[in-house]
């Protein structure tokens, strides 16, 4: 356990590989009487930590068991084995979390471990019919178990539904002007999250921007290399067909360091500009997305930067193929 707790900052680090480490804990008993594994992305946990003391708030939101003081921050605390719907023995670990820039504290039963995966042992939880509050499901194979599984949560969901204050409405007066593209073209965004792709959309139905909507990285792959084959027959520029591509930078299957590293490795697709959308917040993450490519790196969730963001990077993609 100790060891666990102490891997969590010199492990979160890992990008750009198509791979990743999750942190796995336990909530409890669910309603069939299991008690199923689940996981978070290293890279979004501060730390994790025995439950400190905390204080109850009057008011507080549902699910929130009041806030306690983190190294002199003050944040809430949110009962995640009652909004999954988990009886705890206990609450007895607290894993402090970072999302598109606020930070909260997840009360957990207990942590196992912290396991590095490849993004193709993760399917989407939508294609296989599962949704709610997980985003995806993990293979957690070894030797000795093949079935093992973790389900890997939407945290964006759960901010959504526990502390809706804390995640941004979009304002279709900020986002900006129109983008302008050129006719049929469209705008490829891939996010894992519902929530996050619901924010999305608001944002391109306000740049009035057609678009498509992609799950995983690599269903972004795949549609991509369509729309590219498309533009050869019909003897176009692939950006007559995608202006541009917005990714997130954790999807099952693919990430989205892979996924615009593909893109700008592919001769019929390397003019097309990606513009990286995510809650990976920090320096060390936008210096690689520039590094494989990228043209744009968005913090989740402003939608006036991100509509800024997208309007550059087609405006400069335009500008290039005018030579």
């Amino acid at each position: 356990m100790t060891s666990v707790l102490q891997e969590v900052d010199e492990r979160s680090r890992l990008a750009g590989t198509n791979k990743f480490e999750l942190l796995l804990f336990r909530l409890g008993q669910d309603p069939g009487g299991r008690r199923e594994i689940f996981g978070i992305n290293v890279f979004k946990v501060r730390e994790a930590l025995v439950m400190p003391t905390v204080t109850a708030m009057p008011g507080a939101p549902q699910h929130v068991l009041g806030v306690a003081n983190i190294r002199g921050q003050i944040v809430p605390v949110i009962d995640l084995p009652a909004v999954v719907g988990c009886k705890p023995k206990g609450l007895s670990i607290l894993i402090v979390t970072e999302y598109e820039r606020s930070v909260q504290g997840f009360a957990v039963e207990e942590v196992e471990e912290i396991t590095r995966l490849e993004w193709s042992r993760v399917l989407s939880a939508e294609a296989n019919a599962v949704g709610g509050m997980v985003t995806s499901i993990a293979r957690l194979d070894t030797e000795s178990d093949k079935s093992r599984l973790a389900l890997v949560l939407d945290v964006e969901k759960v901010l959504r539904d526990v502390l809706p204050s804390r995640v941004a409405d979009v304002d279709a007066a900020r986002v900006g002007a129109r983008l302008n593209l050129p006719p049929g073209a469209v705008v490829l965004a891939a996010d894992d999250s519902f929530v996050a792709r619901s924010q999305i959309e608001k944002v391109l139905q306000a740049l009035d921007a057609p678009y498509i909507m992609a799950k995983t990285g690599k269903e972004a792959w795949d549609r991509l290399r369509a729309l590219a084959h498309e533009a050869q027959l019909e003897g176009k520029p692939v950006t007559d067909k995608v202006a541009v591509v917005l990714s997130d930078l954790e999807m099952p299957e693919m990430d989205g360091f892979t996924l615009t590293r593909q893109i700008k490795q592919d001769e019929r697709l390397r003019q097309v500009p990606v513009v990286i959308h995510s809650s990976l917040t920090g320096q060390a993450n936008e210096d690689h997305a520039r590094n494989v490519g990228a043209e744009g790196y968005v913090p989740k969730f402003a939608a006036e930067e991100l509509g800024s963001a997208i309007r550059k990077a087609v405006a400069a993609a335009a500008a290039a193929q005018r030579g």
